[in-house]
């Protein structure tokens, strides 16, 4: 007699195929461009005057490139950090201001997140790159389950638009 599965146990087993597809990617960087190009020509990008996005890891689509161009488009470009069990934000000016941090993600350094004008809270965001794991077709997320993105998507303006970036696998 099989045991029923858990919705924990399918969480994990979801997780496992998507990070095994994800591994197995072709051309992420292609990918990643053609994900990027499709957010940029979003109207709602255009009119975003504070844009959060996350900086991309390992198999993540790649972010890096949109945060530069963000920037150089007068965009009030905010990233995310872990203090704790939650997500601060910190408004980026320049790659610099990065360093490896918890879970060695590229984060503000510590040193420059109590800086004037660098604290930005979540109310303050009109667009948000949300990064998942897997997503299903109305949008729901499975991230990595330490509940960082729920707790600060629950924070933001509700017509803050929220943008869910996977790759396609």
């Amino acid at each position: 007699m099989a045991l029923p599965v858990t919705t924990r146990q399918r969480k994990q087993e979801i997780r496992a195929l998507a990070h095994a597809n994800r591994n197995a990617q072709a051309d992420k960087d292609a990918a990643s461009r053609a994900i990027l190009e499709k957010l940029i020509a979003l109207p709602e990008y255009a009119a975003a005057r504070t844009v959060m996005c996350y900086v991309g890891v390992q198999n993540e689509v790649r972010t890096r490139d949109l945060l530069l161009y963000a920037i150089g488009e007068g965009k009030r470009v905010v990233v995310p950090y872990c203090a704790g069990d939650v997500l601060e934000l910190f408004h980026l000016e320049g790659m610099d201001e990065l360093a490896p941090g918890v879970f060695k993600l590229l984060e503000p350094k510590a040193e420059l997140r109590g800086l004037p004008g660098k604290r930005v809270s979540p109310e303050e965001l009109d667009l948000v790159m949300v990064p998942g794991v897997a997503f299903d077709r109305r949008g729901g997320r499975l991230g990595h389950g330490k509940g960082y993105y729920d707790k600060l998507l629950a924070r933001v303006r509700p017509e803050t638009l929220l943008v869910g970036v996977a790759f396609e696998c």
